[in-house]
C-alpha cells in the first residue's frame, strides 16, 4: 500500500502517479509535492519517511531544509519593498547601505544583487561556516570586499550569501531583520509554514537530510583564486552541520529556509496569481514584470552551468532545466533537487521538497518526472 497521503484533482492524477512511483520504489525517502492554480491548491501530497531509519513517517506538517528555494522567499521580500516604493532595483546598493560602496562597489545596483551579477558571490577567506550564522557581521564583511568580476557583466551564483546581501538592505530600509520581515509580511499573513530561521519548538518536525553521494574530489586541483572556488569553498557547506540547532535557527536567507511543498507553493503562488492571494494584493503587475527583465544569460562563473537570470529568479533556459517550460515562467531550485516553478501564462505554481538529496546542483531526475507530469497536464501532452 502506498505511503502517499494528501489530495489531488483529477486533472493532476498523472502527477500523483509519478510521485507514488518514486516514493513507493524507495527512490524518494520522504517528500512533499504541491501545485496551485489561480492561487488555489489542486495537489498537495506527501509520503515516505522523515528519517533514514524509517521510524518517522513524513507527515502533513513535516519541514525540511529547502536550501536555495529560500532565495525565492528573499526575492519576494525585496519585491514587496519595491512595490511599496521603498526599494528601487535600479538604485545603487550604497544608497540604502552606504558601507557597501567600499572597495570599488559604489556603482553596484540592487538588481545586481537580486540577479547574482554583483561580483560579490561569497566571502574572502579565511571564513568558516559558523561565521555566517551572524547575519549582520557576515554582511559587514561583504560590504568591505572588492567585487570578484565586473558587476553586471555575468552571473556568479550567490550561493550562500544571497540572503545576507538582500537581508542587509531590508534591515536598513525597514529596521527589521530578514527573518522578522519575512515572517510578519509574508509567511504570517499567508499562513505559510516556511521559516527563515526556525524556532526550536519546530525542530521535531524537521526531516533528516540524506546527503548526495558525491565522487571523491580533490579541491586543491581548483584554482584558489577562481570565482567558483571562492564562492563554493569559502566556507564549504558541511552536511553534518545542516542538521544542527545553530544552522536551523540561523538567518540564512541563501540556503537555510525550512518549509515543505505546500508552504512553498502558497507563498510563490503570489507570483503566478498576479500578486494577489486571499483577497489581498501584495504585488502589482508592474512589480512582477521586473522579474522578467533579463540580467544575464550565459555560463555562470560560480557553478559553471548555463543560467539565465531575471530579477530574483531564474528564467527558462533549456540547457539547464529541461522540464521548466518556456513562456512567462520563473523558477529556482534547491541543492539536492527541491524545485519551485511559477508559470504565469497558466497561473500555476509547482513546488517540491524532499530529504533524499540528488547529486546535481540544479534539479534531479525525480523533480523532472514531476515537472513533466505537471506541465503535460497544464499544457497538454508534450
Amino acid at each position: 500500500m502506498s505511503t502517499v497521503a494528501g489530495f489531488c484533482t483529477d486533472e493532476f492524477a498523472g502527477v500523483r502517479a509519478a510521485f507514488e512511483e518514486q516514493v513507493d520504489s524507495g527512490a524518494e525517502l520522504g517528500a512533499s509535492l504541491a501545485i496551485t492554480v489561480d492561487g488555489t491548491p489542486v495537489l498537495d501530497l506527501w509520503g515516505g519517511y522523515a528519517d533514514p531509519e524509517q521510524t518517522r513517517r513524513w507527515g502533513a506538517d513535516t519541514l525540511v531544509n529547502t536550501f536555495s528555494i529560500t532565495k525565492t522567499m528573499v526575492a519576494l521580500c525585496a519585491l514587496l519593498l519595491v512595490d511599496r516604493g521603498e526599494l528601487d532595483v535600479h538604485q545603487k546598493v550604497s544608497h540604502y547601505w552606504p558601507e557597501f560602496a567600499a572597495n570599488g562597489k559604489a556603482d553596484i545596483e540592487v538588481r545586481h544583487l537580486l540577479s547574482h551579477t554583483s561580483g560579490v558571490s561569497g566571502w574572502e577567506a579565511p571564513i568558516v561556516l559558523a561565521d555566517i550564522y551572524d547575519a549582520e557581521a557576515a554582511a559587514d564583511r561583504l560590504a568591505a570586499q572588492a567585487p570578484w568580476w565586473e558587476p553586471g557583466t555575468a552571473s556568479g551564483y550567490h550561493a550562500m550569501n544571497y540572503g545576507h546581501l538582500i537581508g542587509a538592505l531590508i534591515q536598513r530600509i525597514t529596521g527589521r531583520s530578514l527573518r522578522r520581515f519575512f515572517a510578519e509580511e509574508l509567511a504570517g499573513p499567508l499562513g505559510a509554514d516556511f521559516h527563515i530561521g526556525t524556532d526550536a519548538e519546530d525542530f521535531g518536525r524537521i526531516a533528516t537530510l540524506i546527503p548526495p553521494e558525491l565522487p571523491e574530489f580533490d579541491q586543491s586541483l581548483l584554482p584558489q583564486d577562481s570565482v567558483m572556488f571562492k564562492t563554493l569553498f569559502q566556507p564549504l557547506l558541511d552536511f553534518a552541520e545542516v542538521g544542527t540547532p545553530e544552522w536551523r535557527s540561523a538567518e540564512l536567507g541563501g540556503m537555510g529556509g525550512h518549509g515543505n511543498a505546500r508552504s512553498i507553493a502558497r507563498l510563490q503562488s503570489l507570483i503566478s496569481n498576479g500578486g494577489e492571494l486571499s483577497g489581498r494584493r501584495f504585488l502589482s503587475g508592474k512589480t512582477i514584470d521586473l522579474i522578467f527583465e533579463q540580467q544575464s544569460d550565459g555560463v555562470d562563473l560560480a557553478i559553471m552551468l548555463p543560467l539565465r537570470f531575471g530579477i530574483g529568479y531564474g528564467l527558462p533556459q533549456s540547457q539547464t532545466a529541461p522540464h521548466v517550460p518556456d513562456g512567462r515562467v520563473c523558477w529556482w531550485a534547491g541543492l539536492g533537487g527541491a524545485m519551485v516553478v511559477n508559470d504565469l501564462d497558466h497561473r500555476v505554481t509547482f513546488a517540491y521538497a524532499m530529504n533524499r538529496m540528488a547529486a546535481g546542483l540544479i534539479g534531479s531526475d525525480r523533480a523532472d518526472a514531476y515537472l513533466k507530469a505537471t506541465f503535460d497536464a497544464v499544457r497538454g501532452q508534450s
